[in-house]
């Protein structure tokens, strides 16, 4: 029997140069679905620049217009790298134009913002997805595999999450993340989201039913946000807490509490190495004789992967965009609605903190 011909790779355009898309392009080449035919800058020099220096096929076009790469008929998806500001605006123009949307977050500014989008997208039958990359590594469905698990897990308690770096003076002083015409939502927007991901992703995706941002948070001088917490209280009982800054040494654990185990992960946003991403858990526990250690020890759990994550995101995407293309399949819901509900709680916390620091209750 002949063997099935490959699919039809998807035919990518960018529009932007953000540092954040060289990783992309690169997965958006390593994927074995997928290719960039388009990249668009404000300038058609900088965008020629962009794709020599990271390796685009030489029938790449490069133009001086986001416009023009929504407008090339060879263009299938976009991958929008922008300022969270602007993708409102060429978020839906993508959509119109019926290019399925590959989102960078934080994906908007509030809910009435990425409602737009998300109608936009489901009006044209066009695919989005959110670039949170380690939603698709491996490691990622194999720790949800212990948290499903009711002997070695059993009913979640409590999770918490941090993700925090420290750029320097330079990084605080220019990058976008600071600038509230660009992304106003600073740290909370940037590393917020990942930390609130990993809480809904721990939890089923149910969302909390009230959350308090906690008293600590920092502002720049233009009043955008450089760390803050916040917890979550679910209506079962569970409690969450995060933590994420532009003010303190790179970290970026989870940890998830149930009733008989426990989950650990100090890599969850990027493994320290492409090719394998590391997690600790330990299941009914207990003190050993005379207090003097634990029993069973926690055990290590290495998930190697042939792809890195950011390019399994890309084929992921590109599999739902093909399947739209070539059998008439319509669009995957799944990441819409995570991502919303993942907005929603983002939306809390910036209100709870405009509020001083006010409990404020999370409305589907």
């Amino acid at each position: 029997m002949a063997a099935e011909p490959p699919p039809t790779p998807v035919r990518f355009g960018i529009i932007g140069c953000a540092n954040i898309a060289r990783k992309v392009s690169r997965a958006i080449l390593l994927s074995p679905n997928s290719t960039i035919v388009a990249i668009g800058s404000r300038s058609i020099e900088k965008a020629a620049a962009f794709a020599k220096d990271n390796g685009f096929p030489a029938s790449a076009k490069a133009y001086g217009s986001y416009d023009a790469v929504l407008d090339d008929p060879e263009v299938d998806a976009v991958y929008v790298p922008l300022p969270t500001s602007l993708h409102l605006h060429w978020a839906v123009l993508a959509a119109r134009k019926r290019k399925h949307v590959l989102l960078e977050k934080p994906v908007a500014l509030n809910i009435g913002e990425l409602d737009e989008i998300l109608a936009a997208c489901e009006s044209t039958g066009v695919q989005y997805m959110d670039a949170t990359m380690w939603m698709h590594h491996p490691r990622t469905a194999e720790m949800k595999a212990f948290l499903s698990d009711p002997q070695r897990f059993g009913q979640l308690k409590a999770v918490h999450s941090i993700f925090s770096y420290n750029s320097g003076p330079e990084f605080l002083k220019n990058d976008i993340r600071l600038k509230p015409d660009l992304d106003a939502l600073g740290a909370l927007g940037d590393a917020g989201w990942y930390c609130i991901r990993a809480i809904l992703w721990a939890s089923d995706y149910q969302l909390p039913k009230i959350v308090t941002a906690l008293k600590d948070a920092e502002f720049n001088e233009a009043g955008v946000i450089l760390s803050c917490g916040a917890s979550l209280l679910f209506h079962d009982g569970i409690l969450a807490t995060f933590y994420c800054s532009f003010l303190s040494n790179l970290t970026m654990e989870v940890s998830v509490l149930g009733a008989n185990g426990y989950l650990r992960v100090h890599d969850f946003i990027i493994p320290f190495q492409e090719n394998v991403g590391p997690f600790y858990v330990h299941a009914n526990t207990k003190f050993a004789q005379l207090s003097i250690g634990i029993e069973p020890e926690p055990t290590e759990h290495l998930v190697t992967t042939d792809l890195p994550q950011e390019a399994l995101m890309v084929k992921e995407f590109s599999s739902l965009v093909g399947k739209i293309k070539e059998n008439g399949l319509g669009t995957e819901t799944k990441w819409p609605t995570i991502s919303r509900k993942t907005q929603l709680v983002v939306d809390a916390i910036k209100t709870s903190i405009d509020k001083g620091f006010e409990p404020i209750e999370v409305v589907y």
